[in-house]
């Protein structure tokens, strides 16, 4: 069993103290940046490396320089700073008349088709909530929900849904993307069985477009030939273009960039190239107000479409 650190003798001044020191290369100067007097600074750095038991900084004649673990350390150390950052805004919020913060999530076939005029309509019934919107891969927003990262999540049907409360809220097509020159361009229809005899540019790992189209291929008893993985559309467009291969896209969502990369597009005849966009929160749990008002809001404006 790993050894565990006990938070509690871990704060934030330390830590703070260990950042500015680390960055400035000479405890003097991060002892000064923090208003410490230096045999305070370096009591605590030391307290520090003797809490998780490695050291975190290489002395010398020249001042410091952090040792593996201490770069491990000072990027946990900014992250924790951000969190904190972002829990004090949102408290401030509430204090200055914002009653409400909502973390939403969302792959770009929803933040393409479906939010903009949505969230603009919520928005203007509701300026005193704000919120933050975040695109990821269709995977990494289910994660988020289950760890209370995200409150809302909106995404493409096949992710696994396990501990979440879902609801349909869109529709999405999707087509072959192809160069121009690509041998199958000429066509009008085609089935992803015809695909798999041809090189394909995929989303990396986590999406689930690459999920479905994985799926797909086992139950023909094919493989991929994946040639190169990227982790946005726009990339997909571009690789494509250059004929590194055929892909999988939401039509609507990528409509613009077909258009200005001059790319064609051949509609799948199978079933599945029609995809539901899910809205998602986690199950069993109380939303805010403001995360209940946005949700169903959402879920009215897709009633419209």
């Amino acid at each position: 069993m790993k050894p565990q650190i006990n938070p509690a003798r871990i704060d934030f001044v330390t830590l703070k103290l260990f950042c500015a020191t680390a960055q400035s290369g000479s405890i003097t100067k991060g002892a000064t940046q923090c208003n410490l007097a230096l045999s305070a600074a370096s009591r605590r750095i030391s307290e520090l490396e003797e809490t998780v038991g490695i050291t975190l900084l290489e002395r010398s004649a020249k001042g410091v320089t952090l040792t593996h673990a201490g770069h491990a350390v000072m990027q946990h150390a900014l992250r924790l700073f951000q969190g904190f950052e972002q829990f004090s805004d949102e408290l401030s919020e509430y204090a200055t008349g914002i009653k409400g913060h909502v973390r939403l999530w969302a792959n770009m076939s929803a933040l393409t088709e479906f939010l903009p005029s949505s969230l603009a309509s919520f928005l203007k019934a509701h300026p005193e909530i704000q919120v933050e919107i975040e695109e990821q891969l269709s995977g990494d927003i289910v994660k988020s929900l289950l760890d209370g990262i995200a409150d809302i999540g909106i995404f493409a049907e096949g992710t696994p849904t396990a501990g979440l409360d879902t609801r349909v809220i869109g529709k999405d097509e999707l087509v072959i993307a192809c160069s121009k020159s690509h041998p199958l361009a000429t066509r009008k229809k085609i089935s992803f069985d015809e695909c798999l005899d041809y090189d394909i540019v995929g989303l990396n790992r986590g999406s689930s477009l690459l999920e479905l189209t994985s799926r797909s291929a086992e139950r023909l008893e094919k493989q991929m030939r994946l040639r190169i993985q990227v982790r946005s559309y726009d990339a997909m467009c571009q690789m494509i273009g250059v004929n590194l291969g055929i892909g999988v896209l939401p039509l609507q969502a990528c409509a613009a960039q077909l258009k200005a990369m001059d790319l064609g597009f051949i509609r799948l005849t199978d079933s599945w190239a029609q995809r539901k966009l899910i809205l998602a929160t986690k199950a069993n749990t109380n939303p805010s107000p403001a995360t209940a008002l946005l949700s169903a809001h959402l879920i009215h404006e897709s009633t419209k479409q």
